[in-house]
């Protein structure tokens, strides 16, 4: 029996004793409930609980309202885009941590609408850098157009960490209207290639987050790539897989499988990982390509 099958008035009494807890992770675990029956009447009861966690203000407490934003951003109720504005009119007025600030803008990018904007332009009025990086990816996303994203992706004078934000903004959802755009990364990525496989920093991490979202998407995202982004998402996993290990991103091996050639396999078994798990990811790679067919 599920929760939704569950007796309603049994289910939340179970879960108000659950909100009460001391315990944070118990709270947690109401929290995830609540999302899963989903309605009108946890959502509200959703919002309670974020008052009253922000106003423990400890670790445990923080914990929770990570959770409760989540869940905000899953439920599929318009009214909570106006709840999740008014916590980040919350966070804006005080000195908020940039990992509070994202949690909102991650949510918020669930919930995109163009009557965010002014709101979003608003605390990033008032949250100061570095926590406010999630905002200005939101803000970019949110109010340009398909042709002005592909300008700024290819402006060279536009910070690298910047573009890397907007990545991980992405992570939690690509629009079909901005599928677009992800070939426009991979060639970036393509052109610091240099530079992201001898040494960390900016470029590498560039490209391990573009790694991430592809392979968060990969049933929509790498089929749909054109050729010559094939290409090239291809040579910079090539790269990143020989890389010195100190750089290397171990999830290319597993990019490989869907945009790599049967010869990559020869190049996953020479650079094998020492470490067991690691390499073993290397060796399940290499097996998958090696049945691929000749080219």
């Amino acid at each position: 029996m599920t929760l939704r099958e569950a007796q309603p008035g049994r289910v939340h009494g179970v879960l108000e004793q659950m909100l009460q807890s001391p315990d944070g992770k118990v709270r947690q675990a109401a929290v995830f409930a609540l999302e899963e029956l989903g309605g009108p009447t946890s959502a509200r009861r959703l919002e309670q609980q974020l008052l009253l966690e922000e106003s423990r203000g400890d670790s445990d407490a923080s914990s929770v309202v990570q959770v409760i934003t989540q869940a905000l951003s899953q439920l599929e109720i318009a009214s909570l885009r106006a709840t999740l504005v008014r916590r980040l009119n919350r966070l804006a007025a005080g000195a908020p941590e940039g990992s509070d600030v994202d949690d909102v803008v991650y949510a918020l990018w669930r919930k995109r609408h163009p009557e965010l904007i002014p709101a979003v332009r608003g605390a990033l009025e008032r949250i100061s850098p570095p926590a406010s990086e999630g905002l200005r990816a939101l803000l970019r996303l949110l109010e340009s157009s398909l042709q002005e994203l592909w300008v700024w992706i290819e402006d060279g004078s536009v910070p690298v960490e910047q573009k890397t934000k907007v990545l991980t903004v992405l992570d939690e959802a690509v629009p079909e209207e901005l599928e677009p755009v992800i070939p426009s990364f991979i060639f970036l990525a393509g052109s610091m290639i240099e530079t992201a496989s001898t040494k960390k920093g900016q470029e590498r991490r560039f490209c391990d987050r573009l790694f991430t979202l592809l392979l968060l998407h990969r049933e929509r995202l790498l089929p749909a790539l054109p050729s010559n982004a094939r290409t090239i998402l291809r040579e910079v996993a090539r790269r990143m897989i020989a890389a010195p290990e100190t750089v290397r991103i171990i999830k290319a091996a597993t990019l490989l499988v869907y945009v790599g050639r049967r010869e990559d396999a020869d190049l996953l078994e020479q650079h094998k990982p020492q470490d067991e798990v690691l390499a073993r990811m290397y060796e399940e790679a290499a097996e998958v390509l090696r049945k691929f067919p000749h080219a």
